[in-house]
């Protein structure tokens, strides 16, 4: 029997846009902040363990530029784990992700093209060779979302059982068929009971032998198909202690002794031919059974969150804005203003300087007021994909730090392209934001906008 546990290991971004620095966190003790304490309690334990080498996995990119600036140690043991398995198979158990895990279906062809080009070139720049397989956050889903994938050479994802209607009873995985001459896209779907116990039920995973042994009553062994179970991958430390000697045990030689083969998505291609056709559920997510509701309104996920809405509308034209702007701006200079932001990840990594990138795109070097609008203009980009992190809509409270990070963001990224163009943005994104408020607190969203302001003006003072 092959089977596959797939770990999505991510944390939401606590930084401050300006300082970069993560504040104290109540709750986060005897450690600064919670990023510190999932450490200590997840990704060390695991990572001593070889679990990342056992795993199919990914870790967000953002949660990565943290964990290899805080603990590179670590982050070298998870990076040479996955290349182990790289260099052994020709194919690696490290899947990518979507850049700054922002929901793919509310967001815009261009957005979706950045968050899958800025996701694969993070991999790339970690762990020295190309993703075969992208974990979409919340593993939320359309149809286009799955040609960028294929556009960009993307090969598989993997997705919750209720998001594909297949047209003959299997376990998957799945062929999608996509428009415009495509060839069928790969879907991996997970065993949703197996994932569920795993994920909310702790005394299904105190004992590896009993989770095994009824894992082979409960499951047929066929051959052409692979069990998959997919869970946050904090939950093996954090959400719930000990659960990475649990994990350690089950793939250690617990399943070898009973003739279990562990094994991941891309290997598995590399062994079988998947034939079995599905057609895709649109607008759908692992985490919101109302489809991706929960992150642009209140829902029955989150059903006290009247501010989402208000939020998801203020931040939607707020990016208008900044688009308008950025390519109005940078159109004379550029015959492809967007794929200068697509590419702005290579100089993120040191790849290629901006003047580099900006004479490869124009044709032309910049002069030095030139390349500073453009510097400023990208690096509002960035923000203004920030301010779409999903976190800051998945809870039911605005007084959450997720949700006024967002706006934070947001602020940095109208800060930015004022300073680039001259508009004035920041009266029209207030107006927007007064009706974002918390229903415990009365904390508006103009309020924490204006601050964050105040903080930029603040800084350029000085």
């Amino acid at each position: 029997m092959k089977i596959c546990i797939h770990g999505h290991f991510y944390q939401p971004p606590r930084e401050d846009p300006f300082s970069n620095y993560i504040p104290d966190e109540t709750g986060a003790e005897p450690f600064r902040n919670w990023n510190e304490r999932i450490l200590f309690e997840c990704y060390q334990p695991n990572a001593k363990a070889r679990n990342f080498e056992k795993l199919s996995f990914n870790v967000g990119p953002t949660l990565f530029n943290w964990l290899a600036d805080f603990d590179p140690e670590v982050s070298d043991m998870i990076i040479e784990q996955e290349q182990e398995n790289y260099h052994r198979f020709g194919v690696g158990n490290g899947m990518a992700q979507g850049y700054n895990h922002l929901i793919m279906p509310l967001a815009t062809l261009e957005d979706k093209i950045t968050q899958v080009r800025w996701g694969i070139e993070d991999f790339y720049y970690r762990f020295g060779h190309k993703p075969d397989g992208l974990w979409l956050p919340e593993t939320a889903v359309d149809l286009e979302t799955l040609c960028v994938l294929s556009d960009c050479g993307i090969k598989f994802t993997i997705l919750a059982p209720w998001q594909v209607i297949p047209e003959e009873t299997s376990r998957g995985p799945f062929l999608i068929d996509l428009p415009n001459g495509r060839e069928p896209f790969i879907v991996f779907t997970y065993d949703q009971e197996l994932s569920t116990q795993v994920s909310f039920n702790p005394s299904a995973t105190v004992n590896g032998d009993l989770f095994l042994d009824n894992l082979l009553h409960t499951r047929p062994d066929n051959p052409n198909e692979l069990i998959l179970i997919a869970s946050d991958g904090e939950l093996y430390g954090h959400h719930q202690p000990f659960r990475d000697y649990f994990l350690s045990y089950l793939m250690d030689g617990a399943g070898t002794r009973r003739n279990i083969e562990w094994t991941y998505p891309a290997k598995w291609l590399q062994e079988h031919k998947v034939t079995t056709k599905a057609r895709l559920v649109e607008n759908s997510s692992w985490s919101c059974m109302h489809g991706v509701d929960r992150w642009k309104q209140a829902c029955g996920c989150t059903p006290n969150a009247t501010w989402k809405a208000a939020l998801r509308d203020a931040l939607d034209h707020t990016a208008e804005m900044l688009d308008t702007l950025y390519i109005q701006t940078l159109s004379p200079i550029f015959p492809e203003p967007w794929e200068l932001r697509h590419r702005y990840i290579e100089v993120l990594w040191g790849k290629r300087t901006l003047q580099d990138l900006c004479y490869q795109l124009s044709g032309r070097r910049l002069s030095p007021m030139e390349l500073n609008t453009v510097q400023d203009l990208l690096s509002a980009q960035y923000e203004r994909q920030r301010m779409f992190t999903s976190c800051g809509f998945f809870h039911d409270e605005f007084y959450r730090l997720e949700p006024q990070n967002n706006i934070a963001y947001a602020a940095k990224a109208v800060y930015l392209t004022e300073r680039a163009t001259g508009a004035e943005l920041r009266s029209v994104v207030t107006d927007l934001l007064q009706r974002v408020q918390s229903e415990k607190t009365s904390l508006r969203g103009d309020t924490v906008f204006s601050q964050t302001m105040m903080r930029a003006q603040a800084e350029k003072a000085a």
